[in-house]
């Protein structure tokens, strides 16, 4: 396999693994805290993607309740714990993937609006913990997804150019990101795509399975 890249970043939910039923849980117990109705995940799922703010904010929108998103956060990080190992997995082919660019001398890293102390537990339940050199949450620096600056940090963490790596992801946020740091892009089509239709954008790798990257 000659593979073009020295460095891989990957986006983690709706990119590496489906945890949408674990982060719906969490949105619904916390709606239930404010007494208000539970939502069915398949309209969660179309608010993942943009941290854990923006996930409840959308939540209370839908709701029709204004709130103080500093007084419900609290509530919510709890749940966002006790759910984050209920029932996630790793899609397809992703092991394969991982094991096969490790094989051939490519790094591997995380980049994702996920707030970092829940990256490695998740990854390390799943056992793929092993396979990343460098993980960057949506807490790590200062801003986050669609900001450059994580996909930068990463990037720079190798010592590499942006043009030698490639960023995985499934969201309209992450095309954003690999855009703004000039790094070139792979959308899978299986994610929280949110609306975007990964065929319709110029100049990226469109993957329905993770295993089309060694291809």
């Amino acid at each position: 396999m000659e593979f073009p890249y020295s460095l891989v970043v990957f986006d983690l939910d709706g990119t590496l693994v489906d945890s949408a039923s674990d982060i719906s849980e969490a949105v619904n117990r916390t709606l239930v805290d404010w007494s208000l109705p539970r939502v069915e995940e398949a309209l969660i799922r179309g608010w993942i993607g943009d941290g854990a703010r923006a996930l409840v904010a959308s939540a209370f929108a839908h709701a029709d309740r204004a709130i103080d998103l500093d007084q419900v956060m609290p509530g919510f990080m709890v749940h966002y714990a006790d759910c984050l190992l209920l029932y996630p997995t790793v899609y397809p082919g992703v092991v394969e993937t991982l094991q096969a660019l490790r094989a051939h001398g490519v790094e591997l890293a995380i980049c994702t609006n996920k707030p970092e102390r829940f990256v490695r537990p998740l990854l390390e339940a799943l056992q793929l913990g092993g396979y990343f050199e460098c993980i960057v949450g949506g807490d790590t620096l200062a801003e986050r997804k669609p900001s450059a600056q994580p996909l930068l940090h990463v990037v720079a963490h190798f010592g590499l150019q942006p043009g030698k790596c490639l960023m995985v992801g499934d969201s309209a946020t992450d095309l954003q990101t690999a855009v703004a740091a000039q790094v070139p892009m792979a959308l899978v089509t299986y994610g929280y795509l949110r609306g975007l239709d990964p065929r319709s954008v110029p100049g990226v790798m469109v993957i329905d399975d993770m295993r089309q990257l060694l291809g």
